[in-house]
């Protein structure tokens, strides 16, 4: 499994950016796929996933409205949508894929396999 993430960078509060995960070495249309965040000191946290047929999706309440998640089977690939950006949502992002797609976002659980992150800072 190989996870590859671009689109990170700096962005002014009320801002948007598009990160996208190309993802090769399995059958991407075959799992679930999410978007973590992790900010130093502070352990990973789940902001939206899709189910791999991307007939569901759902959103931690922090980014709920504000971010979308799409992804594209044909072509092995992953979005994160974020819009009006605020400074909380300054981290480094990963994509994953899930082993478990539970009812609701909080019942999901990643995968070992994390790309290796790209960092996006939201400030002034």
């Amino acid at each position: 499994v190989h996870l590859v993430e671009s689109g990170g960078g700096l962005v002014q509060p009320g801002g948007s950016l598009r990160l996208s995960c190309a993802a090769s070495e399995f059958t991407f249309s075959s799992v679930a796929m999410s978007w973590y965040r992790q900010v130093p000191g502070k352990e990973p946290e789940l902001v939206a996933a899709i189910f791999r047929t991307q007939s569901d999706a759902n959103y931690a309440d922090s980014v709920e409205g504000r971010f979308t998640i799409s992804r594209d089977n044909a072509k092995n690939m992953v979005y994160l949508q974020m819009n009006n950006l605020e400074p909380e949502d300054t981290a480094v992002y990963y994509c994953v894929a899930l082993s478990v797609w539970g009812p609701k976002i909080h019942a999901h659980r990643p995968s070992h396999y994390w790309g290796q992150g790209t960092q996006v800072t939201v400030s002034s």
